[in-house]
């Protein structure tokens, strides 16, 4: 959700994560629909595919990536970190997942556009 944001936000943006799924979150996929934002296309990628690469920011979104993220040997010139609850996580029914998401989105929104301003 945070690529799709930033790639609207006109970044040049990856994603990968330290244990990235085989197929792309529904759930990701359609609140992010709901606002107008397509991520069908986005694929789960690994961290490690990006090590090597040079980078204006590297933002961790998760506290567990935080923690298992590998160092990285290409250079950046911002290194952040916010940590947003993981909506993976939740069990519930769909509506109860739906509604997980939804605040997650949220919360990224809002942290992109700050961000958008601050960098």
């Amino acid at each position: 959700m945070a690529e799709g944001f930033a790639r609207k936000a006109g970044w040049r943006a990856f994603s990968a994560g330290t244990q990235p799924e085989l197929v792309l979150n529904p759930f990701a996929v359609n609140v992010m629909s709901e606002i107008g934002i397509d991520i069908s296309h986005h694929e789960p990628q690994s961290v490690r595919e990006y090590l090597d690469d040079n980078f204006y920011l590297i933002a961790t979104v998760c506290n567990n990536a935080k923690e298992a993220c590998p160092i990285f040997t290409g250079s950046s010139e911002f290194q952040i970190h916010h940590g947003f609850e993981d909506p993976a996580n939740i069990t519930g029914n769909n509506e109860e997942i739906m509604n997980m998401y939804r605040r997650v989105r949220d919360e990224i929104q809002v942290w992109i556009k700050k961000l958008n301003r601050d960098y």
